[in-house]
């Protein structure tokens, strides 16, 4: 995953993404909607997007505080500045689209919608290579504090990035908070590792 051309290629896809889901929204706008328009292709109250961010950084402040309390601040993942860059630029509309938008159980009644929410934050946080690695001689768990620790956290994130999808301050059910939201927790992240020194060379 930090072969710097395919992380090159997932962050043109993203921008490309981005853009097709800001034409949606900007379609919807302007009267014509596009009848086959991508999730949460609409404006959410500015207020929305605050909360959102708050939020995600609230949960990145207490994963920096619990891993220094559990010792394990020093067991972070070293990234390369290309992995920083999708991080950042394309994981926020990938990401967000696939999980928070195509991955919403409508129409169910509550239960069956926060049911699914939690099976795919279960998936989203399983996604994440914290509890597991690939390496040159195949498929590695790692059940260890950091990996459970980690997990958990990604878990609490999705779980958040959800609201911020179905709560009522976000009546257009819009994913720009989602997307607000994961941004600014990946910049955060990215932030962290520049000022510990966690960020390697591009190559």
């Amino acid at each position: 995953m930090n072969h710097p051309l395919l992380l090159v290629f997932l962050t043109l896809a993203g921008i490309w993404i981005a853009k097709l889901w800001h034409d949606d929204l900007k379609a919807a706008e302007s009267g014509h909607p596009n009848p086959n328009a991508l999730p949460g292709a609409t404006r959410a109250p500015w207020q929305a997007n605050v909360i959102a961010a708050s939020g995600a950084l609230g949960l990145l402040a207490a994963e920096t505080a619990g891993e220094a309390a559990l010792g394990i601040a020093g067991q972070q993942s070293h990234l390369t500045w290309w992995f920083a860059l999708y991080s950042v630029v394309a994981a926020p509309p990938i990401e967000e689209l696939m999980f928070r938008g195509w991955l919403v159980v409508e129409n169910r009644g509550r239960v069956l919608q926060w049911a699914g929410v939690v099976g795919a934050s279960v998936a989203f946080a399983a996604l994440h290579p914290f509890l597991w690695r690939m390496e040159d001689t195949g498929f590695i768990l790692q059940f260890n504090v950091k990996g459970w620790f980690s997990t958990g956290v990604v878990f609490a994130t999705s779980l958040w990035l959800y609201v911020t999808r179905l709560a009522s301050w976000n009546p257009r059910r819009s994913l720009l908070p989602c997307m607000t939201g994961h941004f600014a927790k990946n910049v955060g992240v990215v932030a962290i590792k520049v000022a510990t020194g966690f960020i390697d060379s591009p190559w």
